[in-house]
């Protein structure tokens, strides 16, 4: 009997699982949703918001979620500074920045890590992968991108003064930092996904991986103003149960998830795969304090900033637990939120 009992809820926890994962996306003009607006990147990093909104699990949570396109960290974290957006996902330094200057900013999730690079022509690419070799040469940047923080901050710990050692051109987007890489009229540029891969696709080559300067780093983390955070906390915490369930099908659905995130981002879909299993790429809906302090005394060490500022009660780890307790009591089977919470609790 015991055995019949476990049997049965064995398959009764994998067929609530399949019910998630299989649900396909509603019409939200039919049910009485929460609207909720979002901001985006063009990058497999955001993968999580393309798969939730696609698969319909933001309407499964009862949230009308809207993405708004962003070319760059700046214009997105402005937009939620000024409430226009309710949630965006630009990058650890921007939220951070912002906070330093007094805006009341909450980080509750997170999105991407790693993944941010150094491209040069190939015949210049040696020599950078070596960050004391980069005195006296020209290096192109988004201002605010992780990429930018990492390797000023790498620079710094080579004892290289990136102030006046070398030229830091700041554009306005990554493409532009592809072109200006491509036309000769920079050294070096710092790109993120797709971009890497696309660089790679037009004939430069990645001399350095972020994550051989500053392991581990967090990028992109789930933001929004502490007053929508305070007033609205419910709807947060289904925004997030909406990730959690978007991660596990990124997980186990490589195909599907390339199809999807060819929506968002117009590129080849041999690169979106590259991109997003090819180990260069973290994918993850916990918001990581302990790394986005330790990102925050990165950009300080590395004169980024100067600031005395207290990150920490800027940061919430409860929306994410409760949002990963609730779906683990739905789906008791599910592999992937386990794998969560032991990753959340380390």
């Amino acid at each position: 009997m015991k055995r019949l009992y476990r049997r049965i809820i064995g398959v009764l926890a994998f067929a609530a699982i399949a019910v998630f994962l299989a649900a396909p996306q509603g019409n939200a003009a039919d049910k009485d949703l929460k609207k909720f607006n979002v901001g985006y990147l063009a990058s497999t990093g955001h993968a999580m918001y393309f798969i939730a909104k696609e698969r319909g699990y933001f309407e499964q949570e009862g949230l009308d979620v809207q993405l708004f396109l962003f070319t760059n960290s700046g214009e997105g974290m402005n937009a939620i500074a000024s409430g226009k957006l309710d949630a965006g996902s630009f990058g650890t330094a921007p939220p951070l920045v912002f906070i330093d200057k007094g805006v009341d900013l909450t980080i509750f999730g997170g999105q991407m890590s790693e993944g941010h690079g150094i491209v040069a022509k190939p015949e210049k690419a040696e020599q950078f992968k070596n960050l004391k070799n980069y005195v006296g040469k020209t290096i192109a940047t988004v201002r605010l991108s992780t990429g930018d923080v990492v390797f000023r901050g790498g620079l710094h710990s080579a004892g290289v003064d990136w102030k006046n050692q070398v030229t830091i051109k700041e554009l306005d987007s990554p493409g532009a930092v592809l072109e200006a890489v491509k036309k000769g009229s920079v050294d070096a540029g710092i790109l993120w996904p797709p971009f890497l891969t696309v660089a790679e696709q037009q004939g430069l080559k990645v001399a350095l991986r972020s994550g051989d300067v500053l392991p581990s780093h967090t990028c992109c983390r789930q933001v929004a103003l502490t007053s929508k955070v305070k007033a609205s906390e419910g709807d947060y915490v289904k925004f997030v149960r909406a990730l959690i369930k978007a991660h596990a099908f990124y997980k186990s659905n490589p195909d599907e998830t390339v199809d999807i995130t060819a929506k968002y981002v117009k590129i080849d879909k041999a690169i979106l795969k590259k991109d997003l299993y090819n180990g260069n790429l973290y994918l993850s809906p916990d918001p990581e304090k302990s790394s986005i302090l330790s990102f925050w005394s990165y950009m300080n060490r590395a004169e980024y900033v100067t600031s005395t500022a207290k990150i920490e009660p800027h940061i919430s780890t409860e929306i994410f637990r409760k949002a990963l307790e609730s779906v683990i009591i739905e789906y008791p089977g599910e592999r992937d939120f386990k794998a969560l919470k032991a990753s959340f609790k380390a």
